[in-house]
């Protein structure tokens, strides 16, 4: 292998490039870090973040000395003498800094290495024919030149720097080794670029040449939007004849090369090289277009370089340049007034043309196949575009700031995230295509090109018969059968060949040879298509940039995106950038993983919570809509309607002249044309609109955590959801006002319909919302703590209806099954009829369902354990006299003479009174509660009613009692209430003994017995046929004795029918006594009260007529029916009259 002096393939000027380029980017992170931060492993701008030494009050005086002395060494100055305290911990803390900025002189050092031997091999450059050579070549110019700029930008680089040397002088006795030539270095390029120009001058010639390549590419690719729009740019529909044709081109890489990074290169690369613009005109002309585009570059991630400015200070100290010079300030008023414009309307022509490219990908993704490249340009062209607004907006050189605001580049993006995902989805369609195409086409070429050559040395011959031999294999199965492509080592293989033929004097020069290299190109496309997608995706169009570096900005337009509703749907963008963010991390900078991986996540959670909370606001004032539709068609309202109705008949005059008709409910559904927008319909368009963006992707992974945005809509809308129906209870404390349950019930279905249409935009799963929430409602609190309308109504029918009732505002009316309100003095601020009739308590049942009842159940029956408590005293205050009443009822003048002993007579009527309202109360709840469940579950129902029906006498009563527990939770009504026998148990009191507990039962029994004459004398105890009860609502004492009774005897195992009978005895015999009273005071109602113990036999399931007529002759109920019914009638003919 005689190659004369130097040999290329010993160079490796292919594998140098490769990795001084990666190390340039990762050196680029670590130094970006430095600057931004002073500490690497973090990626805040936070001054606190700072090493303590460089803002340490007793160190200030040391530093300022070093940087003044920099880079000279002093150790014996005073001022350094706290120094020696610290130097242990200054070495410990600035060692990563400072052999960072070593890093930087090595890659430096192997930089100029490498130039020299470029430069020395005379390497031809033309980015159309060496590609992978050329680029790699300038992006190394680049980085290098972007390094020792952003270098020279770190404000405390001598501190660090000198802190550390004068560190390791007082503790190893001598400064580090690489010390000098690093402080030198730093001294000497305090101006970057100045030195750079001196540095470059014997590179100027390789530069130059391979910059003037451009001249081919650069200008095509900046082109103003009209010229994209008359030549149709990333059109497959403009000539719908070539569709299926490939999309060709001889410089393949180039059509999808990053103009950013190719003004970087030119703006750069002609500064460092600038003698060439005085004599080529390419060059001039390559220079003036790249300064007309853009008044900044970016250097790395958010630092930017102004071109004009930093160009000028150059220029104006080289004699002979005042030309140049005129040049950079016409290009400069050219960029201010012209590039704002240029790019808006860029940015215009690719929304429209990516949006068409998706589109159509989307329909007939075999395209991908033929079309891949311009795919890729879409994305490359869309990405340039994005960038430049980003950096120009965050750096804004002219007073208008119009070109800089793009309130719809979300739309952009999101065409942009449609392609990669298309490309990620089909990624197997462009597989079969391009293998085949590698296999069928290109390897053929390739072959004929090879033979065709007059000379091919052997190296080269080896390598050109591996690239036809890897593509000649390939087949369509290995696509079926999932194998993994790896291409990599044919491409390095290229970009070797590209060096061993670029050099001077080499065997097989490309450059005679240009049309194997524009072959080869296109073949390496191919390759990309088949292994690289990933990479492809983002060389193309990542926008890592987002990141942490220019988060405000991306917030800000995910804000504007947001407010506008055309552009809500686009959204979505925003969360799937942020899968983007780890690739602009580097391995050489692993400390700021965690940091951009977070940001990525705080980021990501961000955006999808303000989308859901965004379509959780639109779908609640939808729900406020249609809820007051709702509330027009409730029976309250009719009654106007049907007044206008009765007058026009009766031809009454109505009200007022010129009074508006009231509109009737619909009204608002009738259109005279489809132009009137409604602001329901303005509200269905946003949600619309934005759940498709929360619903176009199921999930989307970010540095290893998967988000998934219909989770967030749903969870948003559980807690709006119970919010409101909270808040529908319009439940004041203060007032205790509170909305009817029928009302509410209402609202609550209209708030689910709506919600249930929620699920034609989005595919959630609104069912398991309404589960979470209402179960959650049926509970005393939600899973938050918060009170529900369990809870509310609960507390509002104990503490305010039920309140009312005992206070004599209120009475039940059987014959009405509800409560009403009687005439008082201070009239009420409610109506009982409108919250506990039948309609009103089966909606509250609908509401609360059978955990609600259940415990609004269980909280009556505490007030009526209370009750019972507080009679169980009375019985033991007058227990003696109890005790010989109890055997004394045969004997009229002895029980008259106990009775007058008896104390708190009124209070046990009163409290047993209390008792019945609110057990009548709860079997209005509980029949209304079999009501619905009745039509909710029949057959359970009926089963359950069945299996209560059938219990055999003989069952042991804890079998009975669990029969009754669930026959009470279905609404039934049962012969024992298993829920007071539970309220009841728990006032066992440990100081008294089962049997007391037994005769106290029994003498409270006895004590109402005895006790029910006195009622006759109440003027309210006067029985109305009308409501089949008492206005003073002692009818109500008939369901308590018999569930007090059952409970009490049921506890204390006795005989409930025993107990029964001898309360009626003794009822009985009391009620007869005062048959023989001759005072009418006393007697007053008499026959209303012997009503009750016909009340007492009719509700209880243990008592009979029959036994009844034993104790208390029919004839007298009969005579008291007549008497009581003739009473009524005669008051409602003094009231008629």
């Amino acid at each position: 292998m005689s190659r004369g002096v130097i040999q290329p393939s010993q160079q490796k000027l292919a594998e140098k490039l490769t990795i001084l380029n990666d190390r340039g980017i990762g050196m680029l992170t670590r130094v970006y870090n430095i600057k931004k931060q002073g500490q690497v492993w973090k990626a805040c701008g936070d001054p606190k973040a700072k090493p303590s030494y460089l803002v340490d009050k007793n160190l200030e005086s040391a530093v300022k000395f070093i940087v003044r002395k920099f880079p000279a060494v002093e150790t014996r100055n005073n001022n350094l003498a706290q120094l020696q305290k610290e130097k242990s911990e200054i070495l410990k803390n600035l060692a990563l800094y400072y052999f960072t900025f070593v890093d930087v002189m090595e890659f430096k050092d192997h930089v100029c290495e490498l130039l020299n031997t470029i430069d020395a091999c005379q390497v031809f450059f033309d980015i159309t024919v060496n590609f992978d050579l050329t680029k790699n070549y300038l992006d190394l110019v680049v980085t290098y030149t972007t390094l020792m700029t952003i270098l020279s930008r770190i404000e405390e680089r001598k501190a660090i720097i000198g802190l550390y040397n004068y560190a390791h002088e007082m503790t190893h006795g001598a400064s580090d080794r690489e010390y000098p030539r690093l402080g030198q270095m730093i001294v000497d390029y305090e101006n970057p670029l100045k030195k750079l120009m001196e540095e470059f001058v014997p590179h100027g010639k390789s530069l130059s040449d391979a910059l003037i390549s451009l001249q081919m590419v650069y200008p095509r690719r900046n082109l103003s939007a009209d010229q994209w729009r008359n030549a149709q740019l990333l059109s497959l529909i403009s000539a719908p004849s070539t569709m299926l044709n490939p999309a060709q081109s001889d410089t393949m890489p180039c059509e999808y090369l990053s103009l950013d990074a190719m003004e970087k290169w030119i703006v750069f690369g002609f500064i460092l090289c600038h003698a060439v613009l005085n004599s080529d005109a390419a060059a001039l002309s390559l220079w003036k277009l790249a300064l007309q585009s853009s008044t900044c570059l970016c250097l790395f991630r958010d630092e930017v370089f102004h071109i004009h400015k930093a160009a000028e200070d150059l220029f104006v100290n080289i004699r002979g340049y005042n030309k140049r010079i005129n040049d950079i300030r016409e290009c400069k008023e050219q960029a201010l007034s012209h590039a704002g414009s240029m790019h808006r309307e860029r940015r215009k022509f690719l929304r429209s043309a990516l949006k068409e490219l998706a589109t159509v990908l989307a329909d007939q993704p075999g395209l991908l196949g033929p079309k891949a490249l311009f795919v890729f340009m879409a994305l490359s062209f869309a990405r340039d575009e994005i960038i430049w607004l980003l950096r120009h907006a965050d750096n804004i050189q002219k007073k208008s700031t119009d070109d800089f605001i793009d309130k719809h580049i979300a739309e952009l993006i999101f065409y942009m995230e449609e392609l990669r995902a298309h490309v990620r989805k089909y990624g197997p369609v462009m597989q079969r295509y391009y293998v085949q195409y590698l296999s069928g086409f290109d390897a053929v070429v390739l072959n004929e090109l090879v033979q065709n050559l007059s000379v091919c040395p052997e190296d080269e011959s080896i390598i050109m018969s591996s690239f036809v031999n890897t593509m000649t294999s390939l087949s369509v199965k290995q696509v079926e059968d999932g194998e993994v492509f790896d291409f990599r080592g044919m491409r390095l293989d290229w970009f070797r060949l590209q060096a061993y033929t670029s050099v001077s004097k080499a065997s097989l020069g490309i450059a005679d040879h240009k049309e194997l290299g524009k072959m080869m190109n296109t073949i390496i496309f191919h390759t990309k298509m088949v292994d690289s997608l990933v990479e492809m995706l983002v060389e193309t169009s990542d926008l890592s940039i987002f990141c942490s570096f220019y988060s405000r900005a991306f917030e800000k337009m995910f804000q504007q995106c947001l407010e506008l509703p055309s552009q809500s749907r686009h959204s979505i963008c925003f969360p799937l950038l942020c899968t983007h963010f780890m690739s602009c991390t580097h391995e050489l900078c692993p400390e700021e993983r965690h940091h951009i991986g977070d940001r990525s996540l705080s980021l990501c959670n961000m955006f999808l919570d303000e989308m859901a909370k965004q379509a959780r606001n639109l779908i609640t004032d939808i729900c406020t809509e249609q809820c007051t539709l709702s509330d027009q068609l409730l029976p309250k309202h009719c009654a106007k309607t049907i007044s206008q109705a009765v007058n026009k008949k009766s031809k009454k005059a109505t009200g007022k002249k010129g009074e508006p008709e009231r509109e009737k409910p619909g009204v608002e559904s009738m259109r005279k044309n489809r132009l009137l927008v409604t602001n329901l319909d303005k509200l269905h368009t946003a949600l619309s609109e934005l759940c498709f963006s929360i619903n176009y992707v199921p999930n989307l992974a970010v540095w290893e955590h998967t988000f998934t945005p219909r989770e967030y809509l749903t969870s948003h809308l559980e807690i709006r959801f119970t919010k409101s129906i909270v808040g529908m209870t319009m439940y004041n404390q203060a007032t205790q006002e509170i909305a009817k349950p029928s009302e509410l019930l209402t609202s609550v279905r209209a708030y689910m319909t709506v919600l249930q249409s929620i699920e034609n935009y989005v595919t959630i799963d609104i069912t398991r919302v309404f589960n979470n929430v209402l179960l959650q409602q049926t509970q005393h609190l939600d899973s938050h703590g918060e009170p529900t309308i369990t809870s509310l109504y609960t507390n509002w029918y104990l503490e305010t209806l039920l309140r009312q009732v005992s206070n004599g505002h209120i009475a039940y009316f059987p014959a009405m099954k509800a409560f009403v309100n009687l005439p008082t003095e201070n009239e009420l601020t409610f109506n009982a009829e409108e919250y506990s009739d039948i309609s009103e308590m089966r909606s509250l049942s609908e509401l609360l369902g059978p955990y609600g009842m259940k415990f609004l159940s269980e909280s009556l029956m505490w007030h009526i354990s209370s009750q019972v408590a507080e009679l169980k005293k009375l019985v033991v205050e007058n227990m003696e006299v109890l005790t010989q009443m109890r055997t004394s009822f045969d004997k009229p003048e002895h029980m008259a003479a106990l009775f007058k002993k008896l104390t708190s007579v009124d209070s046990v009527l009163k409290r047993m009174t209390i008792i019945g309202v609110i057990l009548s109360f709860r079997s209005l709840a509980q029949e209304a509660l079999r009501d619905v469940l009745s039509c909710h579950i029949p057959f359970l129902v009926s089963s359950v009613e069945d299996f209560k029906d059938h219990i055999p006498r003989e069952t042991d009563m804890k079998v009975a009692m669990n029969v009754y527990e669930l026959s009470s939770a279905a609404g039934l009504p049962c012969e024992i209430d298993p829920a007071l026998v539970v309220a009841l148990s728990s006032q066992k009191s440990e100081n008294i003994s089962p049997e007391e507990e037994y005769k106290i039962a029994c003498l409270l029994m006895v004590f109402v017995a005895v006790s029910l004459p006195t009622l006759a004398s109440n003027v309210m105890s006067q029985y109305s046929p009308a409501i089949e009860g008492h206005c003073n609502n002692i009818h109500c004492l008939a369901k308590a004795i018999n569930q007090i009774a059952a409970a009490l005897f049921t506890i204390h195992k006795g005989s409930i029918e025993d107990r029964l009978k001898e309360f009626l005895a003794l009822a009985s015999s009391s009620l007869l006594k005062i048959g023989q009273e001759t005072d009418k005071m006393t007697t007053r109602n008499r026959e209303s009260v012997y009503l009750l113990l016909d009340m007492i036999v009719q509700e209880s399931p243990f008592l009979t007529m029959d036994l009844l007529e034993s104790c208390f002759p029919y004839v007298l109920l009969r005579n008291a029916y007549h008497a009581v019914y003739k009473q009524s009638i005669s008051a409602k003919r003094v009231d008629a009259h």
